[in-house]
């Protein structure tokens, strides 16, 4: 494996392709991108379509003294066609219906001659194309005047038409957001609304419809627009009438927040907006875009409605959750999007830890992101914890204390996958506060779980007279809606009363019951645990398992190594990440 290309893949930051640095420069065409790179949490693996030179490295190995993290580069304008042949690109969009006149002062369009790659029966060599321009010279997407590839200058990461949006004294209340730049251009040369497109299509991997947790950083153009989409009321979604158009879809909904969001009720035979507009007209695709039906959030809905849903369930069973990490919890218990956890404990009992270990957990194997409000742990500290449970030695401690490098390397796992929330203003934190956050870091990082711990820390609203009760119950109803609309996992904190103790000192196991305040505590949650410390050994405890799909009440023990702040199987003696553990369940004298 080469040198060379050890310390060019050490600099990539995100799957793509890009020059070959060892056969690009003797290459008749230097600017072929032959180098494919995809980057996984683990490994970054290599493959050069030109020189044949692949394979693979750990992260680790890339980086052997890991830089800090670093913020991306701000964006470099790129040579653009000053002179265009508008009739050439009149006749391109004309040839799908599309008004030229009517779209030429709205987005940038280019047309010059560009070198394709072979694709299937379509020789390589240098063909007339046209150029969708992104931001301010900063990307160009080409294509073919004669078929369907693209190449790409540069790197398009905002929405296509955002720039102009942003500039605006006055933000629009409504906005269109389209799956190709040839659908927005279908939109815009119909009627008089704002229309964006994304700038890399449906995501390539999704599960049952949803887009899966490697695919994230592809939606940070949603970020880059958020005054934009935040100041919208209402959120057309035009995107594709596939299961990769539903995927990107249900992403963007997620993540701007579902209450806002439409979405198109496509007709017979038709896939996407430029379809709708050749088969129907411009009066057509006004009709279906003015006609757009709110996406589902709360209501009354017919059988039919979700037929769809019911077809899945069939042909591919029950959806699971995702392991914990730990095969003996998981025996109890899985994690599903959309869900609300409560946990409680005795003071001291390792609640917190235990959280965070199934963060790493599921950081590690899934990928997943989160939004941390931890209100008894300063972010320092907290994030020294994290690192702890990634790199499996102590922070502080000597012997087994962690190297330098491996700090850096835990310090760069913990960015890239938590966010971290505070209440820096000195106002009193309110659940409506907490969400905010929330939705903020769903829509800038993609987060698939939030932590907020403990509950005593959220206050009332100013002039409310509802009783604790009240409070916690509308509280809680609050939480399990935000769960479902944004499709990620709560994780709630809350303190038992005061639990009696025998003669021999040891104290009760408390439940969702006995959680002070409310009874909705035990009600509300889908899943219910208490971590509960007996000497050196922990126990977890589900006292509510909601869908027996996803587990059953019971117990079972585990270790906890202080030093690394890690659980594991008791008879596991050393920490081995994902490894198979050895099943036992042990459910025995579990007072319930």
């Amino acid at each position: 494996m080469s040198t060379l290309m050890k310390e060019f893949l050490a600099t990539v930051q995100d799957s793509n392709r890009y020059l070959c640095p060892l056969c690009s420069s003797s290459r008749k065409k230097k600017s072929d991108r032959t180098l494919s790179v995809e980057l996984t949490p683990e490994t970054v693996i290599y493959n050069c379509f030109h020189c044949n030179e692949s394979g693979g490295f750990s992260h680790e190995q890339l980086r052997a003294s890991p830089p800090k993290p670093k913020a991306p580069p701000p964006p470099r304008a790129i040579s653009v066609p000053k002179n265009s042949d508008e009739q050439k690109i009149s006749d391109f969009l004309g040839a799908r219906s599309i008004n030229y006149l009517q779209v030429k002062d709205k987005f940038k369009i280019v047309h010059g001659t560009k070198y394709f790659r072979e694709k299937g029966d379509i020789e390589a060599g240098e063909v007339e194309a046209i150029g969708f321009v992104y931001g301010k010279d900063e990307a160009v997407k080409w294509r073919p005047i004669g078929d369907k590839r693209f190449i790409q200058d540069g790197a398009a990461r905002t929405l296509w038409g955002i720039e102009r949006i942003k500039g605006r004294l006055e933000l629009p209340k409504e906005i269109v957001i389209c799956e190709g730049e040839l659908d927005a251009l279908s939109v815009a040369s119909t009627m008089d609304i704002d229309v964006v497109s994304v700038p890399n299509g449906a995501p390539s991997k999704i599960s049952d419809r949803k887009v899966v947790a490697s695919e994230d950083k592809k939606f940070e153009y949603l970020w880059e627009a958020k005054d934009v989409l935040g100041r919208a009321e209402k959120i057309i979604l035009a995107v594709d009438k596939d299961e990769a158009g539903e995927a990107l879809k249900e992403e963007i909904a997620r993540r701007v927040g579902r209450a806002k969001c439409y979405e198109i009720v496509y007709p017979e035979g038709t896939k996407d907006p430029n379809d709708i507009l050749v088969h129907l007209g411009p009066e057509g695709l006004e009709r279906i875009i003015t006609d757009a039906i709110p996406m589902p959030l709360d209501g009354v809905y017919g059988a039919e409605f979700y037929l769809e849903k019911v077809q899945n369930l069939y042909d591919n069973g029950m959806i699971k959750g995702v392991s914990t990490g730990i095969d003996s919890v998981d025996d109890l218990f899985t994690v599903a999007l959309g869900q609300l956890t409560v946990v409680t404990g005795v003071p001291g009992s390792g609640k917190s830890e235990f959280i965070d270990m199934l963060m790493i957990n599921l950081a590690r194997q899934e990928n997943w992101k989160f939004a941390v409000a931890s209100f008894e742990n300063p972010p320092d500290l907290h994030i020294a914890k994290l690192a702890e449970k990634h790199c499996g030695k102590s922070f502080f401690d000597e012997p087994n204390r962690m190297t330098k490098e491996e700090m850096e390397s835990s310090l760069r796992f913990v960015d890239d996958h938590f966010m971290f929330l505070e209440q820096k203003s000195g106002e009193a934190t309110t659940v409506d506060s907490i969400m905010g956050r929330i939705s903020d870091a769903c829509l800038r990082k993609g987060i698939r779980g939030a932590i907020i711990d403990p509950y005593n820390y959220i206050m009332q609203d100013a002039g409310s007279e509802e009783n604790e009760h009240q409070f916690i119950n509308q509280l809680l109803t609050k939480l399990v809606a935000f769960a479902r609309a944004h499709d990620i996992h709560i994780w709630f904190v809350a303190h038992p009363a005061k639990m009696q103790t025998n003669q021999e000192g040891l104290t009760a196991v408390p439940k969702g019951m006995n959680i002070s305040g409310s009874a909705a505590f035990f009600a509300k949650a889908d899943l219910g645990i208490t971590v509960h410390r007996v000497g050196d050994i922990t126990e977890i405890h589900a006292w509510k398992v909601r869908f027996k799909w996803q587990g059953q009440v019971g117990m079972t023990r585990l270790k906890y190594d202080r030093a690394s702040g890690i659980y594991s199987e008791r008879n596991q003696v050393d920490y081995k990440g994902f490894t198979s553990f050895n099943r036992k369940k042990d459910y025995d004298d579990v007072p319930f």
